[in-house]
C-alpha cells in the first residue's frame, strides 16, 4: 500500500518538474494575465460582461495556485488529514506514525540493496517515492530520524540524480533540503558541500568511465543476444520443457535489465549535462550514441523473434503462477495445522486464499496487484520459512516482469528524449562515416529518432502536430544531407576521378601513407525507414554521380570517355548500377549539325577527313585538346532532328560545290605545263608498254612529281600537284559526306520503323477505320498513320541513290569533246598516287612527334575522288591498262630483295653503321610499300560504289534494256486486262 502511494507522490512531483521546467507556459499564461487586465479595463470591447471577470480572475488565480505555480505535491502533503469534528486525530496517532515509519524503512532497505546495481529494474522510481514518503511523514507527524535522513542524502553519491521525463532531470538532495528545511540544519556544512561536490565529480567520472561502459556492454548484449538466438532456435523437448522456460525467463529478464541499465545511463548522462550546462566531450557524445544502439538493438531482437517470444511468455506466466501456488499451497497447510484459532490467522489464512484463487487465471495486472495486497497479509504471523518468502518473492517480480515484458522493454527502449539532444546528430554521422566498417548501426539510431514521432503526435501548442512533424523530419534530413550522404557522395566523386587520372599523380593515395576506408560497405545497406520515406544510400550517391557525370559531360563533350570509365569504375569499386548518359539528339550526340556542314561544305570538306573503312569524318587539326568526329549516328540524329527533305538540300548544296571544284580542276588539266607533260607521258608510255610488259614506269612518275616543283611552291612549300591532290581529296570528302548522309538517312528510317513488326505485311489503318465505321477525325488520323508508314518503309528498304545521280549529272559534261583534256587526267594518277602516299607517311611520322600540327592518319578522301573522277571520264579502263600499283609493288619488292642481299653480305663486316643503315632503308621500303597497298585497296574500294565493273556504253546498254522489259510488261498486263476482266 505504501508503495503504491509512494507512486503517486512521484507523479505529483513529477508534474511539479514539468511545469517548473517548461518556460513557455510560464510565459504564455503571464502574456494571458497580461490580457486580461486589458479586457478588465474594457470589456465592452471584447464583449464580456463585467460581472463575470471576478469570478473568472478568482478561478485563474486558483488554478494558477494549485497547478502553475508548482505546488502540486506541497499542497497535497500539506492537506488537513485530522478530522476537525472530534474524529480521528492522525498527526498524534503514534501507531501508525511507527507503522508508516517502518514502512518507509522496509521499502528503502530494498531499494537501498539493488540501487545502482545490475538487477536494479524500478528502483530509482521508488527511491523517488520514499523521499515523497518520508516528507509527508515529516508533514504530518513532524518527527525527524535524522540516521534516517542522513541515509537516504547518502544515495545522493551512489544515484545524484533521477531521470523523471524524457528531458527532466531531480536532484534528491535539493528536494530533502527544501522541503524539510529543519533536517538540513542538523547536517553538518561539510555533508551538504560534500553532496554537491559529488554531483559535480560524478560527471567527470561518469564521462570517463563511459568508454569502458561501452565497451562492457557491447560484449553483455553481444553475447545475451547469441544465447538468445541459441535458446529461441532450439527446439523444446518434453521432458525439459520446465528447464528450457526457466532458460527462456531468465534470458527475456536479463535483456529487459540490459536495457534497464543502459538507458538509465543515457538519459542521466545526457539530462545532467543539460541540466548543468556543461559542454559534452565528442568522446562521451560517441559513447552514448553506441549506448543508444545497444538499446535499439536489444529492442530489435524481442521484435525480430516476437512470435516466439510471445508464445513463451504464454507458458513461463503458467510455470511462474504454479511455482507460487505451490508456495502458497505448503504456507497455506502450516496455517490449517495450526490448531490455534484467532481472527488474525483466519486473516492470514483468508488472504493466502485469496492469493490462490487470484492466481489460478491469467497474469492480468488487477489480479496481480490483488496477489501482491494478499500475499502481504498472508506473509504475517511467520506463515512463510525464511528460505520460502525470498523464492516466492523471486517468482513474484519474475511474473511482473514476464507478464509486462512487451510494454516494459518498449518503455525502456523509449529514445524519445533524443529530440532535447538533437545536436548529438551531426557528431554521430561524422562518426560513423569516419567509421565505415560499422555503417550498419545507422538502422539503430533511425530507429531511436523514429521514437519522437508518438510523443510530437500530442504536441498542442501548434495548430497541427503535423507542422512539428515536418520540421523535425526536414531538420534531421538536413543533417543527414550534410554530414553524411553529400560528403559521402563527394567523396566517392573524388576518389573515382583520382583512380581515373592516377597517370596525373595529383595525390598521395597510398593506403599505408593517409590510411583507407571501405566507403563500399554504407551501399550495402539496406534502405532506412524514417517518416514515410526509405533512406537508399546507394540510390542517393548513384543518382548523385548520374546527374553531375550527365552534367559535366554536357559541358565539356571531350570528357565523355573519362566519365564512362568512372561509371564503370563506380559499378566494379561500389557495385553502383550507374545509368548510361542517352544524350537527346540536338545536344552532344548529334556532333555538327547537317544543316551547319551544309551550309559550309567548302569549310568542312577542307578541315575534316574521311574514313572509308569506319565512315567517319575526323577533324584535322583543332586549337583544343580534343579532336571532334562525325559519324552515321550524329548525321541519323541530326535527320532526325531536321526531317528527312533536309538529305535532298544537302546534295543539291553538294552539287553546286562540286561544280565550283571541277571548274577548277578543268583549270588545271587545261594547262599547257601540265597538258604537254601528260601527252608526252601517254605518247611515253604507248611507245614502251610492250616493253615493260604493260606496266607504267614507277620513274616516270616519280620524274613527274620532281619536275612539277620546278614550277612553282607556294610559301607553305607545296606544290602544285600537292594542291591539285588536296582539290581530289576535297571532292572525295564531298562523295564521302553524300555517302553518310545516305546511311544516316537509312539509320534514322530504321530507327523510325522498327516498331513494326512486319515490314512485309503492313496493315492498311484506313480500311479498317472504315470497316468500323468510326468518326472522319479517326479516318483522317489513319489515313495520315498509312502515309507516314509508306513513307517510313519505302525509305528504309531503298534509300536514295545519290552517287549515282551526282555521275549522271556530271558525267555527259565530262565526257564531251570540248573537255577532250579531262582525258588526260587518268595519266596523272600514278603520280599523284606518288605524292599522296609521301604525304600520308610525313603526316603518320608527326603522329609520334610532341608538335603533332599536320598530324592525321586517315585521308580516304582522296581515294573516292581519285574514283569518281574516273567514273565521270569512264577511264576505269585507261587507268587499268596502266598496271600501276602492279608496277609499284614490282619495284619496292625488288629494292627490298636488294638490301636484304646487301645485309647478308655486309653481315660478316662488322660495320654496325652500314648495318643500321640498310634497315632503316628497309624499314623505309616496308612503310612505302604498305601506304601503296592501302592506297590500292581504299581505290578498289571506293570503285565499287561508282560500279567500276562496267563502262559508260555497257551501263546504257543496261538501261535500254531494262526500259524495254518494263515496256512490255505494261503492255502484256494491259492485254491480260482486257482479255480477261475476271482476273483483276
Amino acid at each position: 500500500m505504501y508503495e503504491h502511494l509512494g507512486e503517486l507522490l512521484t507523479v505529483l512531483l513529477t508534474l511539479d518538474e514539468i511545469i517548473d521546467n517548461h518556460v513557455t507556459l510560464k510565459e504564455h499564461w503571464t502574456m494571458y494575465k497580461r490580457l486580461l487586465k486589458s479586457v478588465h479595463h474594457n470589456p465592452s470591447k471584447f464583449g464580456i460582461q463585467e460581472e463575470k471577470l471576478k469570478p473568472f480572475e478568482k478561478f485563474l488565480l486558483k488554478l494558477e495556485g494549485q497547478l502553475l505555480d508548482g505546488m502540486i505535491f506541497q499542497a497535497c502533503i500539506e492537506q488537513q488529514f485530522d478530522s476537525l469534528n472530534g474524529g480521528v486525530s492522525v498527526s498524534k496517532n503514534s501507531t501508525f506514525a511507527e507503522e508508516f515509519a517502518h514502512s518507509i524503512r522496509s521499502i528503502f532497505a530494498n531499494v537501498e540493496a539493488k540501487l545502482g546495481e545490475p538487477s536494479e529494474i524500478d528502483q530509482r522510481d521508488k527511491y523517488v517515492g520514499i523521499c515523497g514518503l518520508f516528507v509527508l511523514h515529516f508533514q504530518i507527524f513532524r518527527t525527524i530520524d535524522k540516521k534516517f535522513y542522513k541515509s537516504l542524502l547518502d544515495i545522493c553519491k551512489k544515484v545524484p540524480a533521477i531521470t523523471l521525463t524524457a528531458n527532466i532531470i531531480w536532484f534528491p538532495d535539493n528536494f530533502l533540503i527544501q522541503k524539510i528545511p529543519a533536517a538540513a540544519k542538523l547536517l553538518d556544512r561539510k555533508s551538504l558541500q560534500a553532496i554537491k561536490i559529488h554531483r559535480d565529480t560524478f560527471l567527470q567520472q561518469k564521462a570517463q568511465s563511459l568508454t569502458k561502459d561501452v565497451q562492457s556492454y557491447y560484449v553483455f548484449v553481444s553475447s545475451w543476444m547469441m544465447k538468445m538466438e541459441s535458446i529461441l532456435s532450439k527446439e523444446q523437448r518434453m521432458d525439459k520443457f520446465a528447464e528450457d522456460l526457466t532458460n527462456r525467463c531468465n534470458v527475456f529478464i536479463q535483456g529487459f535489465l540490459y536495457a534497464y541499465s543502459i538507458s538509465t545511463i543515457i538519459k542521466t548522462t545526457m539530462n545532467l549535462y543539460m541540466s548543468m550546462q556543461k559542454p559534452m566531450t565528442k568522446t562521451s557524445v560517441k559513447a552514448l550514441c553506441r549506448l543508444v544502439e545497444l538499446l535499439k538493438a536489444i529492442e530489435h531482437m524481442f521484435y525480430r523473434r516476437s512470435m516466439v517470444v510471445a508464445d513463451s511468455v504464454s507458458h513461463i506466466t503458467q510455470h511462474l503462477q504454479h511455482q507460487a501456488l505451490n508456495s502458497i499451497s505448503v504456507a497455506k497447510k502450516r496455517v490449517i495445522s495450526d490448531k490455534k484459532y484467532s481472527e488474525q490467522r483466519l486473516d492470514v489464512l483468508s488472504a493466502l486464499v485469496l492469493a490462490e484463487n487470484t492466481l489460478n487465471g491469467p497474469s492480468t495486472k488487477q489480479r496481480r496487484l490483488i496477489v501482491s495486497l494478499a500475499l502481504s497479509v498472508g506473509t504475517q504471523m511467520k506463515t512463510f520459512k525464511d528460505e520460502e518468502l525470498f523464492p516466492l518473492q523471486v517468482v513474484m517480480k519474475k511474473l511482473d516482469l514476464i507478464s509486462e515484458l512487451r510494454e516494459r522493454v518498449q518503455t525502456q527502449c523509449d529514445c524519445c528524449f533524443l529530440y532535447w539532444h538533437r545536436a548529438v546528430f551531426p557528431i554521430y554521422l561524422d562518426d560513423v562515416y569516419e567509421n565505415a566498417v560499422d555503417a550498419a548501426r545507422l538502422h539503430y539510431m533511425f530507429s531511436a529518432l523514429r521514437d519522437c514521432v508518438p510523443a510530437m503526435m500530442h504536441a498542442r501548442h501548434l495548430e497541427s502536430h503535423e507542422i512539428l512533424l515536418d520540421c523535425y523530419d526536414k531538420e534531421i534530413m538536413e543533417i543527414l544531407n550534410e554530414h553524411l550522404l553529400d560528403k559521402l557522395c563527394k567523396e566517392i566523386e573524388k576518389d573515382l576521378r583520382l583512380s581515373v587520372h592516377t597517370h596525373l599523380k595529383l595525390d598521395d593515395r597510398n593506403p599505408f601513407k593517409v590510411g583507407m576506408k571501405d566507403l563500399a560497405l554504407f551501399f550495402s545497406l539496406n534502405p532506412i525507414r524514417f517518416f514515410n520515406r526509405f533512406i537508399d544510400i546507394r540510390a542517393y550517391v548513384t543518382h548523385y554521380l548520374d546527374k553531375t557525370f550527365y552534367n559535366l559531360t554536357t559541358v565539356a563533350l571531350h570528357d565523355w570517355a573519362t566519365y564512362s570509365e568512372m561509371r564503370n569504375l563506380a559499378t566494379q569499386r561500389y557495385g553502383l548500377v550507374m545509368t548510361e548518359a542517352h544524350l537527346p539528339s540536338q545536344t552532344l550526340e548529334q556532333g555538327l549539325d547537317v544543316l551547319e556542314i551544309m551550309r559550309n561544305i567548302h569549310i568542312f570538306v577542307s578541315r575534316y577527313l574521311y574514313n572509308l573503312n569506319n565512315q567517319i569524318f575526323i577533324e584535322r587539326t583543332s586549337n583544343n585538346k580534343h579532336l571532334n568526329t562525325i559519324n552515321i549516328r550524329h548525321i541519323a540524329n541530326s535527320i532526325r532532328t531536321h526531317g528527312t527533305g533536309i538529305m535532298n538540300t544537302t546534295v543539291n548544296f553538294t552539287y553546286q560545290f562540286l561544280k565550283k571544284k571541277f571548274y577548277i580542276f578543268s583549270q588545271f588539266m587545261y594547262d599547257e605545263h601540265i597538258k604537254s607533260r601528260l601527252i608526252k607521258d601517254i605518247r611515253f608510255f604507248r611507245e614502251v608498254k610492250d616493253q615493260n610488259d604493260h606496266k607504267y614506269p614507277f620513274e616516270r612518275a616519280e620524274k613527274f612529281n620532281r619536275g612539277i616543283r620546278k614550277l612553282g611552291i607556294t610559301p607553305e612549300g607545296q606544290s602544285y600537284l600537292d594542291q591539285f591532290r588536296q582539290l581530289i581529296s576535297q571532292i572525295g570528302n564531298a562523295m564521302g559526306y553524300i555517302r553518310m548522309i545516305r546511311s544516316g538517312g537509312l539509320h534514322c528510317s530504321s530507327n523510325a520503323i522498327r516498331f513494326v513488326p512486319d515490314l512485309e505485311d503492313i496493315v492498311n489503318f484506313e480500311e479498317l477505320v472504315k470497316e468500323e465505321g468510326l468518326a472522319e477525325e479517326t479516318l483522317r488520323a489513319a489515313r495520315h498513320l498509312d502515309s507516314v508508314l509508306s513513307d517510313h518503309t519505302r525509305n528504309s528498304a531503298e534509300g536514295t541513290e545519290y552517287f549515282k545521280m551526282l555521275v549522271d549529272v556530271f558525267a555527259p559534261e565530262f565526257r564531251r569533246p570540248k573537255n577532250i583534256h579531262l582525258r588526260n587526267f587518268y595519266i596523272i594518277v600514278p603520280p599523284l598516287t606518288l605524292n599522296f602516299v609521301e604525304h600520308s607517311i610525313s603526316c603518320k611520322e608527326k603522329l609520334n612527334k610532341k608538335n603533332k600540327i599536320g598530324a592525321a592518319f586517315t585521308d580516304d578522301g582522296f581515294a573516292m575522288g581519285v574514283a569518281y573522277i574516273l567514273k565521270l571520264l569512264d577511264q576505269y579502263q585507261e587507268f587499268d591498262s596502266l598496271h600501276w600499283f602492279q608496277s609499284v609493288r614490282e619495284k619496292y619488292l625488288k629494292e627490298i630483295r636488294a638490301v636484304a642481299k646487301q645485309q647478308t653480305v655486309q653481315s660478316t663486316s662488322q660495320d654496325e653503321k652500314l648495318l643500321q643503315t640498310m634497315n632503316l632503308t628497309q624499314k623505309r621500303l616496308d612503310v612505302y610499300l604498305q601506304e601503296f597497298e592501302l592506297l590500292y585497296f581504299s581505290l578498289s574500294s571506293a570503285r565499287i560504289f561508282f560500279r567500276a565493273d562496267k563502262t559508260a556504253a555497257e551501263e546504257n546498254q543496261e538501261k535500254k534494256e531494262k526500259e524495254e522489259t518494263k515496256t512490255s510488261n505494261g503492255d502484256l498486263s494491259d492485254s491480260t486486262v482486257s482479255a480477261d476482266p475476271v482476273v483483276k
